[in-house]
C-alpha cells in the first residue's frame, strides 16, 4: 500500500568514452549525466533537455510516461552524428 508517498523517477546517463581526463557531471531535477567526452556529454544533455521539454508540452511527467513513449522521445531527441 502506498501511504501518500509520491512516485519519483530519475534518468541516469553514463558516458564511457572519456579519454581527456575531465570529470563531467550534469544534474537536473529528474536526470543526471556522468562522464563521457565533451561531445558525448553535450549530446546526452541535449537529448534529455529536449525530451523533458516534449514531456512538459504534452502534459506528462517522467513518472507517468510509458516506457515505449519515453524511448521514442529519447531517440527522436538524440542529435544525429
Amino acid at each position: 500500500m502506498n501511504r501518500g508517498k509520491k512516485k519519483t523517477s530519475h534518468l541516469l546517463g553514463l558516458g564511457l568514452d572519456n579519454d581527456d581526463g575531465h570529470k563531467r557531471l550534469t544534474q537536473a531535477d529528474q536526470f543526471s549525466i556522468l562522464g563521457g567526452s565533451e561531445e558525448t556529454h553535450d549530446k546526452m544533455t541535449e537529448s534529455l533537455v529536449k525530451t523533458f521539454e516534449d514531456l512538459k508540452n504534452s502534459g506528462k511527467s517522467l513518472e507517468d510516461v510509458e516506457t515505449k513513449e519515453l524511448t521514442y522521445l529519447l531517440e527522436k531527441n538524440t542529435p544525429k552524428s
